[in-house]
């Protein structure tokens, strides 16, 4: 999966329109949280090395943690589920956790890059204004066009039924 993501954060592609948010998030779903930390951790290490966009540098921590925070999320919002639901609820659902994840990812990163550089916040904020509605807007749609159909597709690959989960008391 860390292959994965990496080789399709090296495509060229328009900047912050990106595939690793959703395939994290994919993984903590299928295999829990930890794992879709790890993964979204391990692609953004890597990835600050080999990104096409230029070396991380000192911003890497951040991007590990807000892209780990995606994965781990994804555990968290299976466990979240009792029972199969609609398609149409569960991207609609997905939607906005994904805007949410994304905005949260973006406010880590720029946050982060306004401290280490001894930036005004708010400064960079307006700075990042574009790369930040890019990002979400195209994770929101990803995240509601596709996690649906992936899941069911994982389920089937895997042999289970990834909806039996039935939330602890």
């Amino acid at each position: 999966m860390a292959s994965l993501c990496v080789g399709i954060q090296l495509t060229p592609r328009p900047p912050n329109v990106e595939f690793t948010s959703l395939i994290c998030f994919l993984t903590g779903f299928l295999f829990g949280g930890f794992f879709g930390a790890l993964l979204g951790a391990l692609t953004m290490f890597i990835n600050g090395f080999l990104s096409p966009w230029g070396f991380a540098g000192i911003i890497m921590p951040f991007q590990i943690l807000g892209m780990a925070l995606m994965g781990f999320v994804g555990g968290v919002y299976r466990k979240s589920l009792g029972k199969e639901p609609s398609a149409r609820w569960f991207s609609f659902e997905v939607s906005f956790l994904a805007a949410f994840l994304t905005l949260v990812y973006d406010l880590i990163t720029n946050v982060g890059y306004a401290v280490l550089f001894n930036v005004n916040i708010i400064f960079v904020l307006i700075m990042g204004t574009w790369f930040t509605i890019v990002h979400v807007v195209s994770n929101t749609a990803l995240f509601g066009s596709a996690l649906f159909g992936l899941t069911r597709i994982a389920s089937n690959l895997l042999g289970e039924d990834l909806w039996s989960y039935q939330k602890e008391a």
